[in-house]
């Protein structure tokens, strides 16, 4: 080819390059895949993606719970008002962008991944189903966190939860090293028992569940949360190019499958699960600003100049008591008018008896 030739065909050849280079990043990207879902929790698919920040908002919203700002998010449809699942279930997969899982419902790309916890679903739970003691659990064996709530203190009291508590568990009969094609992964490298002690606490929590089958038939819904690091340990440690991610990957995948379909069985079909996918989270960037305006007093009583804690019901009660004096104002003019004009003569028996003539001999 011609300099003059590639000078026209250069256009062409920068453009086909941009094209291509936007499908190879556009395609791969950080996920949300509902594993199961049952038939009156209707996802659409299609490629609608949803902030990281909306997954609280998404999950309230799959258990029939309000949210405080509506999400128009097109890819999950409004269901029966008097039918919500049984159980929800997220678990968080850190060090990856997307797993290879075979079945699922639907998949939806991640924008803005941003850490975010289900502490507000969690109270809405136990605030309407406190009587129930519903099953709240949440979990995060890399840093060893763990909150639990209601009828979960007693059935996963037993649960191990630090690393050393787990690791523990690998040696003890059952334990999943027995039954892994473990490949690359060994059984002595730090990196790889975090990830193993992980599909441990998988395995364990779907054992729990079978041992104790009354909390699915309960009539207040249960929530779980699971966030797991071990591929993002794999990553740092091995990169992403080594057989050790690339095994802990697919091991990853199928755990995460059978896991979906065993708590989606125990609840009777009448259960929500998704896997969030997230190669890391981005912490976001704020910039902090004072007012000119604002007094340099300090108050003794609110030292941070904190706004009054907000109450989402207000707008409820503010129209109940709105229209509720005005029905009253309304009430009172109409009886008042119909007194003033009444005819005491014609209208009312007590008038008619005393409006006689005295009768004179």
């Amino acid at each position: 080819m011609s300099l003059k030739n590639w000078r026209r065909m250069e256009p062409v050849f920068t453009a086909a390059f941009v094209l291509l280079l936007f499908v190879t990043t556009g395609v791969h990207g950080d996920s949300v895949t509902v594993l199961q879902a049952p038939e009156f929790v209707s996802f659409q698919k299609g490629e609608w993606p949803i902030s990281g920040e909306k997954i609280p908002d998404l999950v309230a919203l799959t258990m029939g719970f309000s949210v405080q700002e509506d999400l128009s998010w097109p890819g999950l449809q409004a269901g029966p008002l008097f039918q919500r699942p049984r159980a929800n279930v997220l678990v968080v997969v850190r060090g990856v962008d997307s797993l290879a899982l075979p079945q699922s419902v639907a998949s939806y790309q991640l924008e803005n991944p941003v850490p975010f916890t289900l502490d507000s679903v969690a109270e809405t739970v136990h605030s309407l189903f406190a009587e129930d003691t519903p099953v709240v659990l949440q979990l995060a064996p890399s840093e060893e966190r763990l909150y639990m709530l209601g009828k979960a203190n007693a059935v996963f009291e037993d649960l191990p939860v630090t690393l050393q508590q787990i690791r523990a568990r690998l040696s003890q009969d059952g334990s999943v090293l027995a039954s892994l094609p473990l490949n690359s992964l060994s059984r002595n490298a730090e990196a790889d028992l975090l990830f193993l002690s992980e599909v441990q606490v998988l395995h364990d929590i779907t054992a729990l569940l079978q041992r104790h089958r009354h909390l699915a038939k309960d009539h207040s819904p249960d929530l779980y949360s699971l966030e797991l690091s071990g591929l993002e340990e794999l990553s740092r440690r091995y990169g992403q190019d080594s057989p050790q991610y690339r095994d802990a990957t697919a091991i990853l995948a199928s755990v995460l499958q059978k896991f979906g379909e065993d708590v989606y069985g125990l609840y009777g079909n009448s259960a929500v699960v998704e896997v969030v996918t997230v190669k890391s989270f981005e912490t976001p960037l704020t910039r902090k600003s004072r007012s000119i305006l604002q007094s340099s007093q300090s108050n003794a009583d609110n030292p941070y100049n904190l706004a009054y804690k907000y109450n989402f019901n207000y707008s409820v009660i503010f129209n109940i008591v709105l229209w509720l004096m005005i029905a009253l104002a309304l009430a009172v003019i109409a009886i008042a008018y119909n007194l003033w004009n009444m005819d005491p003569g014609y209208d009312s028996i007590i008038y008619r008896m005393t409006n006689q003539k005295i009768r004179m001999d």
